[in-house]
C-alpha cells in the first residue's frame, strides 16, 4: 500500500505525564512500542514526527525513523501536517494516518481497520470508536462519545462527537478513539481550518471538520486501547506489556 503513510506526533511536554513518549515500558520507551504496533500493522511506511531530539534518538537507536518538527504545533494534526511535507514532498502518499504517540497497547489490526472506511469516496476522514461497556464511562467527559448513525457493519457515519452522555434513549453509546486516517487533501484542509465554535466548546478537534462539512467515518472495534495520561496509567501499560498480555501481534 504505497499510498499511505503512518505518522505519529510525539512531543515531550506533557502537563501530566512530562516525557511521556521516552517513559520506559518493559525495557523499552512508550514511542518506541507504539512504532513498532503501527509497523505491525504492514499498511505502509511509519514515521514518527517530533520536536525532540531526544525522542528522535531514540526512533533511532530502534531502527525507525523520525523527522523533527517545529515546537510550536497547536495539535498532533498540525504536527504531521509538517511532517507530511518533509517526508513524502511529492505527494506519492494519498492517505495519512496520525497514531497517538502514547497509545503502547494499540493493536496493529485497529490501524488498518481505520482506514477501510476510506474505501468510500465520499469519506474524508475515518476514526474508531468501541461500544461502551463500563456503566461510569456513559456519564464520564473524559471519554469522549461519537453520535452516529450505521451505514454498514461495524460503521457509523460521524453526526456529532460529545463529552455529553449521548444520544439518549436505549441503545448502546460509542468511545471515540483518537486515531485517524485522512485523505490527504483533507488533512491540508483540516489544519487551514480555523477552530470552530462547537470545537472551542466541547475541546474537540474534530469537530472543525463536521462543522466544515467534512464527512467522518467510525469503523467500530473491540475494545478500546490504553491511552497513557498519567502516572497511573504508565503503571497499567507496564503491568499489560511486561506480563505478556499484549504483544505486537495481538488484534
Amino acid at each position: 500500500m504505497a499510498d499511505i503513510l503512518i505518522l505519529i506526533p510525539a512531543r515531550m511536554a506533557s502537563t501530566r505525564l512530562p516525557g511521556k513518549p521516552l517513559a520506559e515500558i518493559a525495557g523499552l520507551p512508550m514511542i518506541v512500542h507504539v512504532l513498532r504496533r503501527a509497523q505491525a500493522a504492514e499498511v505502509g511506511p511509519v514515521v514518527v514526527a517530533t520536536d525532540s531530539t531526544e525522542i528522535a534518538a531514540a526512533v533511532d537507536r530502534s531502527g525507525g525513523r523520525a523527522v523533527l518538527t517545529r515546537a510550536d504545533h497547536q495539535s498532533g494534526s498540525d504536527r504531521i501536517f509538517e511532517a507530511l511535507g518533509k517526508v513524502d514532498p511529492g505527494g506519492g502518499a494519498k492517505i495519512v494516518v496520525n497514531v497517538q504517540g502514547d497509545l503502547p497497547t494499540l493493536k496493529p489490526a485497529d490501524i488498518a481497520a481505520s482506514i477501510a472506511p476510506l474505501a468510500d469516496a465520499t469519506v474524508d476522514i475515518a476514526t474508531l470508536a468501541a461500544e461502551i461497556t463500563k456503566a461510569s464511562e456513559r456519564s464520564n467527559p473524559n471519554v469522549v462519545k461519537v453520535v452516529g448513525t450505521p451505514v454498514g457493519a461495524a460503521r457509523l457515519r460521524a453526526l456529532y462527537f460529545t463529552r455529553a452522555t449521548a444520544p439518549a434513549g436505549d441503545g448502546p453509546l460509542y468511545h471515540h478513539i483518537g486515531l485517524y486516517a485522512y485523505r490527504r487533501a483533507a488533512l491540508e484542509r483540516f489544519v487551514k481550518l480555523p477552530p470552530s465554535s462547537l470545537e472551542r466548546r466541547e475541546k474537540l478537534e474534530q469537530l472543525r471538520a463536521l462543522e466544515a462539512g467534512m464527512r467522518i467515518d467510525v469503523a467500530i472495534i473491540d475494545t478500546v486501547p490504553l491511552g497513557v495520561d498519567t502516572p497511573e496509567d504508565l503503571e497499567t501499560a507496564r503491568a499489560m506489556l511486561e506480563d505478556g498480555r499484549q504483544t505486537t501481534e495481538d488484534g
